[in-house]
């Protein structure tokens, strides 16, 4: 590799797994979102300027706070707003060298629960967390909740100006307010992870990291928060996710089912965790739809020990889960969880039942489809369903696998 792409890869490798904790750091300070990341952004355009000719820093993430904390300095100065600045001023000029990451304060948890302020178009909660807190450019956040990437920027900025205008505080709400808003930044956390759980295969170092840092921000809740069940069964369910990790794709990086996945390849101190930490939940007594979806994980589980799933209480959890969110993704995956427990015509009765416009063009309901059709022998529409499911499939392995499947039916 030259020497500038070495600097770039450090430069992403920095941001990744400092980008949040900078930019909780400096927005605590200055209240000012907006300014923080400009600062940040900056930062690492001078990194790529000096690096080459200085050198790679021992410590490249203290090296970009410095930076960043001087460029709020002089913005504040350059608009001649003497206050502001004799006070920001006052506020970053400790620590300016040789500072230590394990030294800065992790202020990551605390703007989280400032972007779930009520304030804040509850829309743009997580949004909001996930480029703040976890550095999604806007267009991949755009891409993820259907929406153009220029309405989605602007959204975004208006979001941080109403943070910075309305005074809102940094720091983890008493326990009074704790309850409107930590949903809101389980939410972000899980969106995080499922967006570097789409990496199966592990190639995508970004989105690996991506999914490391949303386990890292989970524990981080249960930690400070130890009595919310919630926040015990989000984590739980990530860990559940996890720990199949191995198992999701062969050598060749071939897609492999939950029902065929090799359990010795499952992880199963991290599977051990996650039930410790679903027991923990269960014992405070506060149903709550990250719990029921880690009990369902957890019954997927139980195949390592028994050798088979116990489906009848996935279809019961799924039920539980149905009545809270109204889900069509629980709708099919308890569809599913029928045909297996009660006959596939069963199964595609209660996929008829959930079956609405929005189902047209989610892939999931045609593979789940195409799946019970071919069980119930009836083969010739299950041929047409998974033309549906291999034609909405984004990913090459899922597509590849669905196709096997068609050409396996009689």
């Amino acid at each position: 590799m030259t020497e500038g792409g070495e600097i770039h890869r450090v430069a992403e490798t920095v941001a990744r797994r400092s980008y949040g904790k900078l930019v909780a750091l400096l927005s605590s300070r200055t209240r000012d979102l907006a300014a923080a990341e400009d600062a940040l952004s900056e930062a690492f355009a001078a990194a790529l300027k000096s690096w080459p000719a200085t050198g790679i820093p021992d410590n490249p993430g203290a090296w970009l706070l410095v930076a960043a904390k001087r460029r709020i300095i002089d913005a504040q100065r350059a608009k001649k707003r003497e206050q502001i600045a004799s006070s920001t001023v006052a506020l970053l000029v400790e620590e300016l060298t040789h500072i230590e990451m394990s030294e800065i304060p992790d202020h990551r948890l605390a703007l989280m629960f400032a972007c779930a302020h009520p304030a804040i178009d509850g829309n743009l909660h997580a949004p909001l967390m996930l480029q703040t807190v976890l550095g999604f450019d806007a267009a991949t956040i755009a891409s993820a909740f259907l929406i153009s990437p220029a309405a989605m920027s602007q959204r975004l900025v208006r979001a941080k100006a109403r943070i910075r205008e309305s005074g809102i505080p940094f720091r983890v709400p008493e326990r009074a307010d704790l309850k409107e808003r930590l949903p809101n930044v389980l939410e972000a956390i899980y969106a995080a992870y499922a967006e570097g759980w789409s990496d199966p295969a592990g190639t995508d170092a970004a989105q690996r990291e991506l999914a490391s840092e949303a386990i890292w921000l989970g524990r981080l809740v249960v930690e400070l928060l130890r009595d919310e069940s919630e926040a015990l069964g989000l984590l739980s369910l990530m860990l559940h996710c996890e720990a199949r990790l191995r198992a999701r794709r062969n050598r060749m990086g071939d897609f492999i089912p939950l029902s065929e996945q090799d359990t010795a390849l499952w992880d199963h101190a991290m599977i051990a965790e996650a039930e410790t930490l679903l027991f923990r939940a269960s014992a405070l007594a506060e149903l709550g739809r990250f719990q029921l979806e880690a009990a369902v994980q957890s019954a997927y589980a139980v195949r390592r020990i028994s050798g088979k799933v116990d489906f009848a209480a996935v279809a019961k959890l799924y039920d539980a889960l149905f009545e809270i969110t109204g889900s069509a993704v629980v709708a099919v995956n308890r569809a599913v969880a029928i045909g297996e427990l009660d006959g596939a015509e069963q199964g595609l009765a209660a996929l008829d039942a959930a079956n609405h416009v929005s189902m047209s063009q989610y892939q999931p309901y045609w593979s789940a489809r195409a799946h019970l059709l071919a069980r119930a022998g009836r083969h010739e529409l299950a041929r047409m369903a998974y033309d549906h499911a291999i034609g909405l499939a984004i990913d090459p392995a899922i597509r590849s696998f669905l196709q096997k499947r068609r050409s396996s039916l009689p």
